[in-house]
């Protein structure tokens, strides 16, 4: 089975070559049936069927609960099963998780997106916002917890309007104040110093905000809690309020200064990270540059950058004046190197600090890589730990303490102490 993204171009490209790759293995007799799930069949549905006769069959996003039956041999009219994402629940309770890592795990509150953002293809593929129950997320959170999990990383396509559409509603504030409240040992404050020997028994994390949907109850929320990282994700994806209005976000940038510096004045500790597009239709030169200005200035600790992204599905697509590859190029190039100066010169403040580092793998002998409380799983950078003959080795799985000795442009360096 392939589990498939189709979010970008690059995304389904990735995805049909790793279907091809697999495809070989059936036609040698290594492989009896090959199913492809996701989005994917959700974004191209019958078209790609009829592309792949290598695959027996394709089954949407809303047909996750059946990928059992696929795989045993269930046959579907045009090789397809796509019934309607929305009809379909976030998770089924209680459901049983492999995890991939047995310290870390990502806890889904929610799926779907209500938002009508131009460039972005998520409400036809997921369907419209759909928050599981406080009680179910909170259950399986101290499920994951109960087996060992150090830190609960809470995703959605918009986590920031978490419980908005249930009866009654609900909010990320008051789940996560509930999720904070469960029985952890609390963490020393998220990137800050250790003091007294404090050790995290595990954390929790927040990915994947929104602007328009951040209120201060969440902000509060964690600046008061030492169990949860001081870290927001909010995507902003460009500041030039006609590219924003554009791309059918309802903000300015004095909109997002007033935001950063609540959540900074709030949350003094705080790690801000953003991702941004560049090459949207239309995007002028004077465009891009109020958007490096906006990076120059807030100085968020994390950054990424996606070059925009076309088809003929998006709303978008229709939009005049086509930015040429080489100027979006060329416009990302900018983005990531003004960045890598900002990162290389807010991790030197970390030389000398001792931290708290969650260990995640050997990389070779008395070499251990990690994570601090301000370093996302997948796209932020590492912090690498030394061990000597006078300390212990890390525990992979664990937390450790750091001392750190030396900053790279997105990773750290320190000793076990």
């Amino acid at each position: 089975m392939v589990n498939t993204c189709s979010f970008i171009e690059d995304a389904a490209d990735e995805s049909i070559e790793m279907i091809l790759e697999l495809a070989r293995y059936k036609q040698a007799g290594k492989c009896k049936r090959l199913v492809v799930a996701g989005c994917l069949p959700e974004r191209y549905r019958e078209q790609i069927a009829g592309q792949m006769p290598e695959v027996d069959a394709f089954i949407g996003t809303g047909a996750y609960d059946r990928v059992v039956e696929a795989l045993q041999g269930s046959k579907y009219p045009g090789g397809c099963l796509l019934p309607d994402p929305d009809k379909i629940s976030p998770q089924e309770k209680d459901a049983p998780r492999a995890l991939s890592a047995s310290h870390m795990a990502y806890l889904k509150i929610a799926e779907g997106c209500s938002k009508h953002c131009t460039y972005c293809i998520i409400p036809k593929l997921r369907g419209t916002k759909r928050s599981r129950p406080p009680q179910e997320v909170i259950s399986e959170a101290q499920a994951l917890l109960a087996s060992g999990v150090k830190e609960l990383v809470l995703v959605a396509q918009d986590t920031t309007s978490y419980g908005k559409d249930l009866q009654p509603p609900a909010s990320l504030s008051q789940l996560t104040e509930s999720l904070a409240a469960l029985p952890l040992q609390p963490a020393t404050r998220s990137g800050a110093v250790v003091k007294n020997g404090d050790v995290p028994d595990a954390w929790i994390r927040v990915l994947y905000g929104h602007p328009e949907s951040i209120d201060d109850a969440f902000i509060n929320t964690v600046a008061s809690h030492s169990n949860i990282c001081s870290y927001f994700d909010i995507p902003i994806q460009h500041v030039s309020s006609a590219i924003l209005k554009k791309m059918g976000r309802n903000y300015n940038r004095n909109d997002l200064d007033r935001l950063f510096d609540k959540i900074r004045e709030q949350v003094p500790d705080v790690s801000l990270r953003t991702t941004l597009i560049v090459g949207f239709p239309g995007e002028k030169e004077k465009d891009f540059k109020a958007l490096l200005r906006f990076v120059e200035n807030t100085q968020f600790d994390h950054l990424g950058v996606f070059l925009y992204s076309d088809s003929e599905d998006l709303q978008s697509h229709g939009l005049p004046n086509h930015i040429p590859a080489e100027v979006a190029q060329e416009r990302y190039d900018q983005l990531m190197s003004c960045q890598l100066d900002i990162s290389a010169q807010k991790y030197q403040q970390y030389i000398g600090q001792t931290l708290s580092v969650l260990v995640e793998e050997s990389v070779e002998k008395r070499l251990y890589a990690g994570r601090a409380p301000f370093q996302a799983p997948e796209v932020d950078g590492m912090t690498y730990i030394k061990s000597g003959p006078a300390q212990p080795d890390p525990v992979i799985g664990s937390f450790s303490q750091i001392k750190v000795s030396d900053a790279m442009e997105y990773d750290l360096i320190g000793d076990a102490v």
